[in-house]
């Protein structure tokens, strides 16, 4: 029998219906099927709209990405260059007949910013705060059964409004839930480990449950715990029913984990926690919440334990904004920063200074990073015109209380933080405001000390630290007052939680590299000249007049052990605040990493000092003018000492000192072969050879992944080198590269990681920088080969295939 597609229809609907009804709790991925529209038209909120004319696309998305850079937008060079304005999005659905009966409401991780959401036409709210989570009750406008008109508009037109790149529009994921009346509350699971040791753990769980039916429902609720192979461990059901009066209520139980496995950097290992409703024997709620045991403390004299261990905390700052996806989230970008942030030795991150997407906690939960979870910028006091100061009033405890919900249950997350750098420091009113915050937080959470990251490090002078609220005080930069603190805050627990603000551009070196260069020199000047490519200098040896270079903020947290260790300022470049240049610069010089995801040298001397396993960094490139003289440097470990050959012939041999953390020579420069050798008790340890390049001759194309998930959100990050004959990377001479996407994937983006390159990012051809630039794969929904083609004048084509399954 053949049906017709309005029979397939009814019955598509009908099974819908019937999956709605025995679902218990449903969580659809509501990203995709969106219909975009860039400007103001306040047509976009009728319900009877016509889209059919508008962009069609998926969340998470960012508008402001897309466009090439420019001096003229509002936002400046500070602001990454690019534009802001208003737009709409737009997506019709439907929701089963079945699901009537139940409780439907919208999520969002995150807009920026001053989003406000219609649904059928009726308006739902506004949320000013681009940083935070959110969500509305659908229920009593859905039309059941038939399409549903859910509109949301999204307004970053004033600007300036931060001091890095923000983005634009709805950037992180959204969610649409469904539940039955009697349900867990958002975010109304808390689980804590309140007693640990070798033998047991108690599990300690809050619950928050909503009825929003229309009598007192009479329910068992229990939580049943699963380890890492999806055994279960512990469970906390019994016969106790529990009332849950109309509105809702709050209640708590126990359970123990015999012989538990912690969580710990090193080993962070996820245990599953099932938290289940019944209602006259019928399973009505379910819901999953992943959590580690572990416990931490701050000790004033001997720095940060986890587990009982002491443990230096070797950590980065880092925005939100993802290289060439600009701040739209997604998943395999932001593994891939996190993977090589780990393989350089990080265990913890700042997240500065904002929350960050709900999804990026889950991944360091998975691998294993200690995570500061920061509130704000700025409170009343603004810091732009346009920033959080016009709703902080308003919008802060809703705001900072939504943050602490979301991700408290994480076991990455290890503190809170209040602020950043707030002016209100410097008077009364921080006190006050200070109080309040971390009041605010310790209604819902108890179990994490609270810090706020300051300037001022005179108590006279610090008004937030006159609060008394904090737990542990964070002091940014000014390493050079570190033996005092004990003295002039007694009894308080420290963390550096910025340091360096050193700038560098990948691949590129001034000499002599013994000279430090201040950029810029004071707070009156805030660009300098510089070079004229508008690089900066990679030796380690440029910073900004507030900040230091990054072997001297490391030995001096390193001197003491009261200083529970540091967040480096920044572990990538992000767009925006381009110091120490005015435009065409539009994003930083501060990060270890580039913005392409290229290591700059530095990278090396972390890894050098916060891994165990060998390193031997040999730079700079060995491209040079006859009569120059080159400084060589080298990062090393687990080795006495470093020998340096130039074409054979040894230049000696160079150990580090406990006040200098690399080698360095000064050669007279010859083409040829640089090698240098690392070696323990006489045993070589490493080896590492740079050669003088010739012309380019062929580009080479190295992709992270070979294969994707065919879910239309993968990505496959590739490296493009140029090579010269012989395989030689050459450093000093760049060509553009077209790249060519075809098969099952799209180009998502390109880069080459320097810092003032005005062209778009989500441009195909891309000039490389220092030899290397990098192709942005992205999958489609679809299985099969994704072929990626290099073109570039002069040089033969190169390809590389990556598989969609």
């Amino acid at each position: 029998m053949k049906l017709n597609r309005n029979t397939l229809l009814v019955i598509a609907f009908l099974l819908l219906s019937f999956i709605a009804s025995a679902q218990v709790r449903s969580v659809v991925n509501f990203n995709n099927g969106w219909k975009f529209l860039l400007g103001n038209d306040s047509l976009a909120s009728n319900t009877n709209y016509n889209d059919s004319k508008l962009r069609s696309l998926n969340l998470p998305h960012d508008w402001s990405i897309e466009s090439n850079f420019s001096s003229s937008f509002p936002a400046t060079n500070q602001g990454g260059a690019l534009p802001g304005g208003i737009g709409w999005y737009r997506k019709t659905f439907t929701v089963p007949l079945a699901s009537k009966s139940k409780t439907t409401r919208i999520e969002f991780d995150g807009v920026y910013k001053n989003s406000e959401v219609w649904i059928n036409g009726h308006y739902l709210g506004k949320r000013p705060f681009g940083y935070v989570n959110f969500s509305y009750d659908l229920t009593p406008h859905l039309n059941y059964g038939k399409p549903n008109v859910l509109a949301v508009k999204v307004d970053n037109s004033l600007q300036p409004d931060s001091r890095w790149y923000s983005g634009s529009g709805i950037y992180r994921d959204v969610k649409l839930v469904t539940t039955n009346k009697v349900a867990i509350a958002e975010a109304g699971v808390f689980i804590t480990t309140p007693i640990i040791n070798s033998s047991k753990a108690t599990v300690s769980i809050q619950y928050t449950v909503a009825n929003t039916g229309k009598q007192n429902e009479i329910v068992n609720l229990y939580t049943d715990v699963y380890d890492a192979a999806g055994k279960k461990v512990a469970t906390s059901k019994n016969i106790v029913k529990r009332t849950i009066p109309v509105g809702g209520y709050s209640y708590a139980s126990q359970l123990q984990i015999n012989t538990p496995i912690l969580w710990s950097t090193a080993n962070p290992y996820l245990y599953k926690a099932i938290t289940r409703i019944e209602h006259n024997g019928q399973l009505v709620y379910e819901v999953k919440t992943t959590f580690g045991i572990r416990s931490f403390r701050f000790d004033a004299a001997n720095g940060f334990f986890l587990n009982n261990q002491p443990l230096k905390i070797q950590g980065v700052c880092m925005h939100h904004d993802l290289g060439a996806l600009g701040a739209a989230y997604n998943h395999a970008a932001a593994k891939r920063q996190l993977k090589i942030l780990k393989e350089m030795g990080v265990n913890a991150i700042r997240f500065s200074h904002n929350p960050p997407a709900a999804a990026i906690l889950d991944l360091c939960d998975e691998m294993g990073f200690l995570v500061q979870v920061e509130a704000f910028d700025m409170w009343k006091k603004k810091k732009n015109k346009f920033d959080y100061n016009l709703y902080f009033d308003e919008w802060h405890a809703r705001d900072i209380q939504a943050m602490v919900l979301r991700d408290r249950n994480h076991p990455s997350v290890f503190m809170w933080s209040i602020g950043n750098e707030i002016r209100e420091q410097f008077d009364s009113t921080g006190t006050t405001i200070a109080k309040r915050l971390v009041d605010l937080v310790k209604a819902i959470d108890t179990t994490r000390p609270v810090t706020c990251a300051l300037t001022e490090n005179f108590p006279e002078k610090n008004f937030i630290w006159k609060s008394g609220a904090l737990d542990v005080l964070g002091f940014n930069y000014k390493l050079y007052d570190y033996a005092d603190l004990p003295k002039r805050f007694p009894g308080q627990s420290f963390v550096a939680t910025e340091t360096a603000s050193a700038l560098a551009s990948r691949g590129s070196y001034d000499m002599p590299s013994d000279s430090n260069r201040i950029w810029p020199p004071d707070g009156k000047t805030p660009t300098v000249k510089g070079n004229a490519d508008m690089s900066v200098s990679a030796y380690d040896h440029v910073y900004a007049y507030w900040g230091s270079s990054h072997e001297t903020a490391l030995l001096a947290v390193n001197k003491y052990k009261f200083m529970s260790g540091m967040f480096v300022w920044s572990g990538f470049d992000f767009i925006g605040e381009p110091v120490p240049y005015a435009w065409p610069a539009r994003s930083s010089y501060y990060g270890i990493v580039d913005l392409a995801g290229f290591p700059k040298d530095v990278y090396y001397l972390y890894q050098s000092e916060w891994t165990t396993k060998p390193v031997l960094h040999l730079f700079p490139h060995w491209n040079w003018n006859k009569g120059d003289t080159v400084d060589v440097w080298s990062y090393y470990n687990n080795a006495d000492e470093v020998e340096l050959f130039l074409n054979g012939k040894s230049l000696g041999s160079k150990s580090k000192t406990k006040d200098v953390l690399h080698v360095k020579w000064r050669v007279p420069y010859q083409p040829g072969l640089l090698k240098a050798v690392s070696t323990k008790n006489g045993k070589v340890i490493l080896t590492k050879e740079i050669r003088t390049s010739g012309a380019p001759a062929t580009i080479q194309l190295i992709a992270d992944r070979t294969k994707l998930k065919a879910n239309g959100t993968d990505m496959s990050f590739i490296t493009a080198r140029l090579l010269d004959k012989h395989g030689n990377l050459v450093p000093n001479t760049d060509q553009l590269i077209q790249f060519t996407v075809t098969g099952a994937g799209f180009l998502a983006g390109t880069d080459n990681g320097f810092q003032a390159d005005s062209l778009s990012l989500k441009s195909s051809q891309r000039k490389t920088w220092k030899g290397m630039a990098l192709a942005i794969v992205q999958s489609q929904r679809k299985k099969g080969n994704i072929t990626v083609t290099a073109k570039s004048a002069g040089l033969p084509i190169s390809v590389i295939s990556v598989k969609s399954e």
